[in-house]
């Protein structure tokens, strides 16, 4: 009885050892087909996901050019710039696309200092004007254009007024229940007419200038383009926008007639950035989209698709009908100090003149 009961003491032994040596082989093997245990890349997708302030219709022409070329599926959602701000704002640490395409570089700024976006410097950066790149590469820049006034031709002839030449222009009585202006809450544009406004006449008779010009405002819009269409379609006399969103209608067969203020007008410098922290398996596709996105072909199409943007690429045909920079009044706008700036002049614009609800 004790040989029996001993010879099952030593069989559990060695079954416990045996069990023990299996448990530490099977834990040293690898869990995957990496035999170095260092962690495996994310799988690439085939897609893209951006955030773009550019009209539909015109973002799907850039779009649908980078998918031929590339075999990239781009998804997009069109929103203004001060949206776009704002949701990948709410998204926080698990943003929802990897691209923002377009829009005011300095609302872009503001991005970039609430740390909402990831720096990538192209590989032909060294052709594209060092007045309108950021220093850090937060950004890219894409395409330039100034502030204009899109008139209803009709409505002046049947008025018998002049196209509007100054802001203060804009106050005449005239011009009363006749302005559309987006909201610069929710747009780059308009945002980009508060800081210019500013920079050039100080922010105290910059504020007052606007409450003045809010008895002449028929409507606040959400987008930055939407005055111009508003003023071709004869619902208003004259919107404000930038000269590209301007005469894009006008082009169109609009009647429309584009004038700039000759006591100054601020530009955007349009620009795309990788959006910090967005899909994983999209960021390779992302920084291929930059590249492309200030290359000669895709730049070209704002003279192809007629959308008359001003190129930032020097190689790229500049559209008939767009006038340079250098041929306007403009102000030594600086869009840093508006990046910096603009949560605290929005306040200030809510707080004395009107609210974001007002935008329609």
């Amino acid at each position: 009885m004790r040989t029996k009961k001993l010879g099952m003491v030593m069989m559990g032994i060695i079954l416990s050892m045996l069990l023990a040596a299996c448990g530490s082989s099977s834990s040293s093997e690898p869990t995957d087909s990496n035999s170095t245990g260092a962690e495996t890349e994310t799988k690439q997708s085939d897609s893209l996901t951006i955030y773009t302030a550019f009209p539909e219709q015109e973002v799907l022409a850039y779009v649908s050019e980078f998918e031929k070329e590339t075999g990239i599926k781009v998804n997009f959602v069109r929103l203004s710039a001060g949206q776009i701000l704002a949701r990948i704002q709410a998204e926080g640490n698990n943003p929802q696309a990897s691209v923002w395409y377009g829009g005011p570089s300095d609302t872009l700024i503001a991005a970039a200092n609430s740390g909402l976006l990831e720096p990538f410097e192209p590989s032909n950066s060294d052709i594209l004007p060092e007045e309108f790149s950021d220093s850090e590469w937060n950004w890219t820049p894409i395409y330039v254009g100034a502030l204009g006034f899109a008139s209803n031709s009709d409505w002046l002839e049947r008025e018998g007024i002049d196209p509007p030449t100054s802001w203060a222009d804009l106050l005449k009585p005239e011009f009363a229940d006749n302005v559309s202006v987006a909201h610069p809450a929710s747009s780059g544009t308009s945002y980009t007419v508060l800081a210019t406004l500013v920079q050039l006449m100080g922010e105290e008779d910059a504020i007052d200038y606007l409450k003045q010009l809010d008895g002449n405002i028929r409507q606040y819009t959400q987008s930055g383009s939407a005055p111009a269409n508003n003023a071709g379609l004869g619902e208003v006399g004259v919107g404000i926008a930038f000269a590209h969103d301007i005469l894009a209608p006008m082009k169109e067969g609009y009647p429309i007639t584009l004038s700039f203020p000759e006591d100054g007008t601020g530009y955007e410098v349009g620009a795309v950035g990788i959006i910090k922290g967005g899909p994983a398996d999209e960021v390779e596709n992302a920084k291929k989209f930059i590249e492309w996105s200030v290359s000669k072909e895709a730049q070209d199409l704002y003279d192809k698709g007629g959308h008359y943007r001003l190129p930032i690429n020097p190689e790229a045909i500049v559209p008939e009908g767009a006038t340079p920079l250098t041929e306007l009044d403009v102000i030594e706008y600086d869009a840093v100090w508006a990046g910096e700036s603009r949560e605290e002049l929005i306040n200030k614009f809510e707080n004395e003149i009107r609210n974001q609800s007002a935008a329609q």
